[in-house]
């Protein structure tokens, strides 16, 4: 898998085979859902519901009036009146709820638990054995499949669930929930692509920057910082994460899982209205045995059992990162030149703006600029910060050097500039004998002594640890080595030759022949349409169109039209044909909105021997 991959080109599409060929599954998956039919659909149904529905309110009333007023006693009376046993641990389901559609939500759960279980397990070695250890790497294999079938699985319930429209009958907290989950798990899977510490972890934290610093949160939440990442990643998200599925699950046993839509839409507003409220009651209707603890446990196996295959098959991916001291070595004409451009203040960061400098060379503005409002929360000097304070370091024994950096930085700004501009003229021409290089003379100063000894000190791999200490403690923000990368060509030619560049719409693609990350797509998609494209803003762009879009979703309960889209395009009469063959015949007696006539009774009554 770690070989070259293969790319497919559709007009202004560019995906990789791999992830095409898991939309593929993931959409075949999901069709096989609906068409296959469920097995023994109406074995062991009942008309009365075992469990379903008690209130448990002879066990939730204190003997004591006085202990009845307790907050404690309060809490647990409204606890028992919203979710009671038979609510949180039911033996019975509405006997609608035959159709594998239904089986993605607890497979989602399941991944979810193989992920945080292969997490904790690499956790265990620190954040950097399995780059180095078969064990680690086998954990690492686990945590990045089971993060794989956890969103494949979450997208597919959330297909369902919207072509079902399961947030009828009071249930829009329920699908809110779903959705705030699926959002707070694309960051998650986010930071744990930036916290793996190799190229493809570089690449994306670099380019994902630029967004974030679009919307003034860059200061804050850093994306080329290691160890922020890290910390988000294995504390912080995962408790929000689970807070979030904790709720979601909780408003699902509460409210119950949706009715069927009728086979024939309400027409007029009092049957509408009708509609709304028989979907907003108790299921009263047939039922069938549900053991959800034997559920969770098969799904459970099913997910380890292909979670174990898939890593000790395909692995993970791991290309070594980039440091500058390959940099140099590998393309040393590149590192000169962006040395000189960091000393004239010509290079990217040199000019960027917030929140590294004073600049303006990618500020981004729609109405407002958010950079501007937000300042300059991580400074960085580009010339003093690559190159002169690491020269400065290394200048002890080295008289030249000494002399030359005293004499750059006695020399007013606007010579200092000069002979940096002077020098990148000149190192076009640049040649090499034995590695070391020679440039034609210029009116460059003590430049290209500064410009030597910063190759010499990249080379020894100085210079990396040098850009590293300039911060305190641990190190982990690698925030000025990754800036000094971006602004050579070296780095982006390596992303270039990998088919990582997003020059095309490829929904974030994976280095090898492994799958990226496809949930991405929708963010991605907005910097391949015309117009969009080409703007100065366009990070801005796909962050606003991005957030338009969730908040749509979000808001689908209340959007008129969009949310009636289900009831014109019915998807749901093959999640619910077993159940629309079965009662048709009765279904303008109202057993789809659960109240089942006698008639209807009589016809999901088991059969006894």
């Amino acid at each position: 898998m770690n070989s070259p991959g293969t790319y497919l080109h559709w007009s202004i599409i560019q995906v990789s085979l791999a992830n095409f060929v898991l939309i593929c599954v993931m959409v075949v998956i999901f069709g096989v859902a609906l068409l296959v039919r469920f097995p023994s659909s109406r074995h062991g149904e009942t008309v009365a519901p075992s469990g379903y529905g008690d209130d448990g309110a002879a066990a939730a009333v204190p003997s004591d009036p006085e202990a009845a007023k307790m907050w404690t006693a309060r809490l647990r009376r409204l606890g028992m009146r919203l979710l009671p046993p038979g609510k949180l641990l039911p033996d019975s389901q509405p006997a609608y709820v035959a159709s594998w559609i239904y089986v993605f939500g607890v497979a989602t759960l399941a991944a979810l638990a193989m992920a945080i279980v292969s997490g904790a397990a690499l956790a265990l070695g620190g954040p950097d054995w399995w780059h180095y250890n078969p064990v680690g790497h086998f954990f690492n294999s686990t945590h990045l499949w089971s993060v794989e079938l956890f969103m494949a699985f979450m997208v597919i319930h959330l297909w369902g669930k919207f072509w079902m429209a399961a947030w009828r009958g009071r249930r829009a907290l329920t699908w809110m929930t779903g959705v705030i989950a699926f959002g707070a798990s694309v960051v998650e899977c986010f930071t744990g692509y930036l916290s793996q510490q190799n190229f493809d972890s570089q690449w994306i934290s670099t380019n994902g920057k630029d967004a974030i610093n679009a919307t003034g949160l860059g200061g804050f939440f850093n994306l080329l910082n290691f160890g922020q990442m890290l910390m988000w990643h294995i504390v912080l998200l995962p408790v929000v994460l689970l807070a979030i599925v904790g709720a979601h699950v909780l408003l699902v046993r509460v409210r119950g899982v949706s009715h069927p839509l009728p086979l024939k839409r309400a027409t007029g507003r009092e049957a509408r209205r009708q509609a709304a409220a028989a979907d907003a009651k108790d299921w009263k209707g047939p039922v069938r045995r549900y053991d959800i603890l034997k559920e969770a446990t098969i799904a459970t196996a099913v997910v380890l059992l292909l979670v174990v295959v898939l890593a000790g098959i395909l692995s993970s991916p791991d290309d070594p990162p980039v440091t500058v001291q390959s940099w140099a070595k590998v393309a040393p004409k590149d590192f000169m030149g962006t040395t000189a451009s960091e000393l004239a203040g010509t290079s990217e960061t040199a000019i960027y703006g917030p929140p590294y400098n004073h600049g303006s060379g990618m500020v981004q503005r729609i109405g407002v600029s958010w950079q501007l409002l937000a300042g300059v929360r991580t400074p960085v000097d580009a010339a003093k910060a690559f190159v002169l304070s690491p020269l400065s370091i290394g200048s002890s024994g080295n008289p030249a050097l000494r002399a030359a950096l005293s004499r750059y930085e006695s020399a007013p700004g606007a010579v200092q500039r000069g002979w940096a501009k002077a020098y990148l003229k000149a190192e076009r021409r640049v040649s090499f004998k034995n590695g070391v290089p020679h440039v034609p003379a210029a009116a460059d100063g003590p430049v290209p002594t500064l410009v030597a000894n910063e190759l010499t000190m990249a080379r020894s791999g100085a210079l990396d640890a040098d850009l590293l200490a300039q911060q305190p403690f641990y190190g982990t923000n690698y925030t000025k080595p990754l800036l000094f990368l971006e602004d050579g060509n070296y780095f982006s030619n390596l992303a270039k030759a990998a088919h990582l560049t997003g020059n095309q719409w490829g929904v974030m693609n994976e280095s090898g022949s492994y799958p990226g990350q496809p949930w991405l797509w929708l963010y991605t998609l907005w910097y391949q349409l015309p117009g969009f494209s080409s703007s100065a803003s366009v990070d801005l762009i796909a962050v606003y169109m991005t957030g338009l879009a969730t908040i749509l979703l979000l808001l689908v309960p209340f959007i008129p039209g969009l949310r009636d889209i289900p009831r014109y395009v019915p998807l749901h009469r093959l999640v619910w044909r077993n159940w629309y063959k079965r009662h048709q015949a009765v279904s303008d007696l109202g057993i789809e909105t659960g109240a089942p006539s006698d008639e209807a009774a009589h016809l999901e009554t088991p059969r006894r021997t």
